[in-house]
């Protein structure tokens, strides 16, 4: 009987260990880096959650027409170590974000590169290694070479 358990057991454990988990996507996957948007509007809900923070941000568009974007950033950890915080996102703060729409331009989705505030200050909050466009803006990127360069 302790042997059947222990297989059944066994067999278990190893079935709940091939199942597959939620990957953590690229840059690639879902964005588009030929595809550059600036969005500038007021925050009206925020997402602190890892893998990545979400930013709500209601636009208005020339026809004067309301939408609400959702903008991925880097991960709560790199953003409070860049300077980007909760608190500095609250409901109703006015935004410029410039960043690459979803591969469906349908979508009202972003990846976000950069978040502007309406006093200048500017924090980088795109997340590094995933693939997303190396344009220099990163400051934990190692600078980009130019050919010929060692």
């Amino acid at each position: 009987m302790r042997t059947t358990l222990s297989i059944v057991l066994a067999g278990a454990v190893v079935a709940g260990a091939t199942v597959p988990l939620v990957g953590h996507h690229a840059f690639g996957a879902e964005f588009d880096p030929n595809a550059p948007i600036r969005l500038q509007g007021k925050v009206v809900k925020l997402e602190w959650v890892n893998p990545h923070a979400w930013i709500h941000i209601e636009i208005t568009k020339p026809d004067g027409v309301k939408e609400v974007w959702m903008v991925e950033g880097g991960t709560p950890n790199t953003l409070l170590r860049r300077g980007l915080t909760r608190d500095s996102l609250t409901y109703g703060t006015e935004l410029i974000v410039d960043g690459y729409q979803t591969k469906d331009h349908s979508l009202k989705r972003a990846n976000g590169r950069d978040v502007t505030f309406t006093d200048g200050r500017k924090i980088f909050m795109g997340s590094s290694g995933t693939g997303a466009p190396r344009d220099g803006r990163d400051p934990t990127e190692p600078p980009t070479r130019k050919p010929g360069q060692r």
